[in-house]
């Protein structure tokens, strides 16, 4: 059997971290993630999905990320239940992460004063991995590497290895 879910979006707001009774850190946050088509008056949806960190993962998103961000996360799919105060049983549906990737800089909104040796900040993970995100490009300039996602890419017959 399989869960697991690799997303890749923006967040809709800054990570709110908490920690547990125990003093375990928990950190929630919403990934905004377009949608690969768009609706009949030509726009692209996207789907709010709910991500839930734990642990030193958890800090590391609350210290780092902002709303805005672009990050990817890789983890499993969770469905709980709980009674609500009118005694209703809720469902909530929510990805439990275990590896979040930062994949701008913290100074990506202001990037006139960024010297070369600037990089992007990678995340973290709870299966002992560390950092990673993508490097600074050439003289500083960040390159989103999904920013034409969507249009034709222009690749000749040879340089594809198939």
């Amino acid at each position: 059997m399989l869960n697991r879910v690799v997303l890749i979006g923006r967040l809709t707001k800054d990570p709110e971290l908490r920690y547990t009774p125990a003093g375990v850190a928990v950190a929630q946050f919403t990934l905004a993630v377009n949608r690969t088509y768009s609706n009949q008056q030509g726009e692209r949806e996207a789907d709010f999905i709910p991500i839930v960190t734990w642990r030193g993962l958890a800090e590391n998103c609350a210290n780092f990320l902002r709303k805005g961000r672009l990050a990817a996360v890789e983890g499993r799919l969770q469905v709980r239940s709980y009674d609500n105060n009118e005694g209703k049983r809720v469902y909530v549906t929510e990805v439990v992460a275990d590896d979040v990737r930062f994949l701008e800089s913290r100074d990506s909104n202001n990037s006139a004063g960024r010297d070369e040796g600037d990089q992007f900040y990678g995340g973290g993970s709870n299966r002992g991995g560390g950092g990673g995100g993508y490097g600074s490009s050439p003289k500083g300039k960040q390159q989103d590497p999904f920013f034409d996602d969507g249009k034709p890419v222009d690749i000749s017959d040879d340089d594809l290895p198939f």
